[in-house]
């Protein structure tokens, strides 16, 4: 097993330092645009392709996927907090709902992170497969659920919440294409559907961060610039990038017709789906 002493030229002090700082803060820009224009989960983006880019980078292959996911929450992170400013502006966040969710998604999302490091990579890579054909339905054909019924009270809501936290945590994402659908479905409007999942995508991303970290901190086979699966020099540069061009993004989809980019976006995320089922294969 390669020590932490001898993994460290695998990190940003490598000659092509610069070349992944560059790589990274064009994807994450990519990724916030996109996240501005379409109104999707920078997750969707950043763990197929941090998992590309990490595998050019003699990362250790066993935990590439895994230190995808973290490190696409971490993003989380600092990005979500703009959103949920601005959805907390307009007095859309329904704050008795978060208040309510919160306490089963912190546990759901910190217990997620421990089921990740117990999944082999290869069965992560085809969760995560299975999350992007299903955001792809959902972008491709529009489909919400009826409202029908009321939200669920007690340790029913808890068992929601950590259900939430624990796919959340697994696939790397903000938890809008669960916690929305749910949501409406308990007659909770869209629009204060789409802002309370804004609030709520802030505890996923802190819990499942903390969750990887936690989980991969006793790994002694970890890149130079890794705390646990969260690997920093990514990071940085992918918050830098995804913040910068997110406003940017919800500029332009404010002066566009966006649904045919999103049913062409949706044929991408098909693509990335098949690409991460691929990349399973390999570990």
């Amino acid at each position: 097993m390669v020590g932490r002493e001898q993994a460290a030229g695998q990190g940003l002090s490598s000659p092509n330092e610069w070349q992944l700082v560059i790589e990274l803060l064009l994807l994450g820009g990519v990724a916030g645009f996109l996240a501005g224009l379409l109104g999707i989960g920078g997750g969707a983006l950043l763990v197929p392709f941090v998992t590309l880019v990490l595998s050019f980078k003699n990362m250790p292959p066993q935990h590439i996927v895994k230190m995808a996911v973290a490190t696409s929450l971490a993003t989380i992170c600092f990005t979500s907090m703009s959103s949920l400013r601005a959805h907390h502006r307009r007095g859309a966040v329904r704050w008795d709902v978060v208040k309510l969710l919160a306490p089963g998604i912190v546990f759901g999302s910190l217990l997620g992170a421990q089921i990740a490091k117990a999944l082999p990579s290869a069965v992560l890579a085809s969760l995560f497969a299975v999350f992007l054909t299903f955001s792809a339905m959902q972008m491709f054909f529009e489909r919400r659920p009826k409202p029908g019924r009321t939200m669920p009270q007690g340790s029913a809501l808890f068992a929601a919440g950590a259900a939430i936290g624990v796919i959340s945590t697994l696939v790397g994402a903000g938890g809008a294409f669960i916690t929305v659908p749910f949501m409406i479905a308990c007659n909770v409007s869209i629009i204060n559907a789409v802002a309370t999942s804004a609030a709520l995508g802030f505890p996923i991303a802190v819990a499942g961060t903390l969750g990887y970290i936690i989980a991969g901190w006793s790994l002694q086979d970890m890149p130079s610039g890794a705390i646990g699966y969260l690997y920093l020099p990514a990071l940085f540069t992918l918050a830098a990038g995804s913040m910068l061009a997110a406003p940017w993004g919800a500029r332009v989809a404010h002066r566009m017709n966006v649904r045919q980019l999103k049913r062409a976006f949706a044929c991408l995320l098909l693509t990335l789906a098949g690409y991460m089922l691929v990349r399973g294969m390999t570990f």
